[in-house]
């Protein structure tokens, strides 16, 4: 970076933006584009960009919030190209807001007079420039008024708010330049798919279904006996060489999964709680008793009190976390990545958040967003073939949390996979999950 020229960086990320704007715009000539202009680098990148929206026939306003303290370059390269500044916003018609209020830098929630211009401008898409303005950029907390856009353009890589809800979706689609940074280590990262390809098992030529590792199961109960099957199917969909069962409902196992073993028995990794009801204690217990991996998932997140002797992977949804920690619902979901973290921090596990962008924290503050997924995966079972995947990847070797990572990206993905697009049952998910797995053994 020292050796690129002043205000390469600057430009780059103009002309990505600008780039951006015309391709949600179809075309650049003749449409109508309203820059909100704060103050510093990120107006001095709305500026840039209209220049450039200008010289290709655009018509392109600037209503700057922070006169003084304005981006004086990106300005005169602005109205030079022919972009005009004006003093309000009530008359405006645009096709497109490009939301470049503030950048990273910016407290969450928004001033009152950027916030009324916000709410005036409402009923138009917004572009935004790096970040929705409003939110807050390192937690994805949302604390006040904020711009929801369409698109966001970023720079360099992806932010907390762009991965972790509830700010990822004020977010929109998010549109990715790079502009050559140089980039430390982030605590936040988002597998993609190369990655899952990298960390999936893939058998030994002179393996056996020992070697590939055997998942443990105990699921299900008399009240809740199809979570025992749909667990199963998670578990028993070949990344694992073999699936035990142990548990109420052995004969709809048997039936569904002629090829899973229902008897005691070695294994590398339990996955235990799903639909386990009053069971859940006891089957906890047993398992921790083995001394191998652990996914809890469901009845079993009730008797998780501190931290376990054994690797464990915690699989709780914003409720049962809540529970766990003894708050409000509505504070883990308002505040998704502090107690993801306080909760692995806590019970020394790796805790695996689900929702729309589902989290695996580590104890050491790591996290792994998952962003793969569909609205239609909020069905009924869902959960339990998750939990058995996760078991799968364990017994296979992956620790606690790559297997927390990939199995919920390929959960994700698998679910895609199924509805394409419409309607999907849990038991569609754990089917899709081989079809995914050979998508990404291909780019290898």
């Amino acid at each position: 970076m020292a050796t690129l020229p002043e205000g390469a960086l600057m430009q780059r990320a103009a002309a990505g933006l600008a780039y951006a704007v015309s391709d949600f715009l179809g075309g650049g000539y003749g449409r109508r584009v309203l820059l909100l202009v704060g103050s510093g680098d990120n107006g001095g990148d709305a500026l840039y960009a209209g220049a450039l929206l200008a010289r290709r026939g655009a018509q392109v306003q600037a209503f700057l919030l922070s006169r003084e303290k304005t981006h004086e370059p990106g300005l005169r390269a602005f109205t030079a190209a022919g972009g005009r500044t004006i003093v309000s916003v009530h008359a405006c018609d645009p096709e497109v807001v490009v939301d470049a209020i503030v950048g990273i830098g910016g407290r969450p929630g928004l001033k009152p007079e950027a916030a009324e211009v916000v709410e005036r401008l409402r009923r138009f898409p917004f572009v935004a420039v790096d970040v929705p303005s409003g939110v807050d950029v390192d937690t994805g907390r949302l604390d006040g008024p904020h711009v929801t856009a369409e698109v966001t353009v970023t720079f360099g890589t992806h932010k907390v708010a762009h991965l972790v809800e509830p700010a990822a979706s004020a977010a929109g689609a998010v549109h990715l330049v790079d502009i050559g940074l140089d980039l430390p280590e982030a605590a936040v990262t988002s597998l993609q798919p190369p990655d899952v390809a990298r960390l999936l098992p893939v058998p030994d030529p002179a393996g056996h279904k020992y070697t590939r590792g055997v998942v443990g199961v105990r699921a299900g109960s008399k009240q809740y006996s199809g979570a025992a099957v749909l667990c199963v199917a998670g578990a028993a969909s070949g990344l694992a060489g073999m699936v035990r069962y142990q548990g109420e409902a052995a004969d709809l196992v048997r039936s569904a999964h002629p090829d899973v073993v229902v008897d005691a028995g070695r294994v590398q990794a339990w996955v235990v709680g799903s639909g386990g009801g009053a069971d859940a204690a006891a089957a906890l217990r047993f398992s921790l008793e083995d001394g191998v991996p652990v996914v809890a998932d469901a009845d079993a997140l009730t008797h998780i009190d501190g931290p376990q002797e054994v690797p464990i992977l915690l699989t709780p949804h914003a409720g049962e976390l809540a529970r766990m920690l003894d708050v409000e619902r509505s504070e883990v979901e308002k505040d998704r990545l502090r107690f993801a973290r306080e909760a692995a921090e806590r019970f020394a596990a790796v805790v695996l958040l689900k929702g729309r962008h589902t989290l695996v924290a580590a104890p050491d503050g790591h996290v792994a967003v998952t962003t793969t997924g569909t609205p239609w995966l909020a069905t009924a079972g869902s959960g339990d073939v998750l939990a058995g995947l996760c078991g799968s990847l364990l017994a296979a070797g992956l620790s606690a949390y790559d297997a927390g990572s990939v199995g919920s990206w390929i959960h994700g993905a698998a679910a895609t996979h199924a509805g394409s697009g419409g309607p999907i049952t849990a038991r569609d998910v754990a089917r899709a999950v081989p079809a995914v797995c050979r998508s990404l053994l291909d780019l290898v």
